[in-house]
């Protein structure tokens, strides 16, 4: 199963994937420390503190 490289489009390589080489996987790396890349949150910053397992599990 072959794919293309999300950060250049070239052919994905086995070792690297879902990437072509271990450049382009340090890219993307480098694009999530960053900050580049973020999860949508649907907290407000001016949301008070809410206890995050309200039924004490977790």
């Amino acid at each position: 199963m072959s794919g293309t490289c999300p950060i250049c489009k070239r052919p994905t390589e086995e070792a690297f994937r879902p990437f072509c080489s271990q450049r382009c996987a340090d890219v993307d790396l480098g694009r999530w420390f960053n900050g580049n890349y973020r999860v949508p949150s649907f907290r407000q910053d001016n949301d008070e503190d809410m206890e995050e397992y309200p039924d004490g599990k977790g």
